[in-house]
């Protein structure tokens, strides 16, 4: 099982980030565990300067945009 981390404000881009993410892994079959990162501190521990941004067992894959289903993908894989 994949633990995916979406961090942002919970704004709309955070909300559409982490609607794709659990709609890939369904699509792809995978088991992933979506975790919403709304603190602050958390995200500025994590390294994230720009929202949304996402982390994948611990490691940081993208920021600043939502991802394209492309690369949801490739992070998933």
């Amino acid at each position: 099982m994949k633990e995916v981390n979406v961090y942002g404000s919970g704004c709309k881009n955070c909300t559409v980030t982490a609607e794709l993410i659990k709609a890939v892994g369904q699509e792809k079959g995978y088991e992933i565990k979506i975790n919403k990162v709304k603190d602050l501190e958390a995200i500025m521990n994590a390294g994230v300067v720009s929202t949304p941004a996402v982390g994948i067992d611990g490691k940081l894959v993208h920021s600043g945009s939502v991802p394209s289903k492309e690369q949801v993908e490739t992070f998933l894989a």
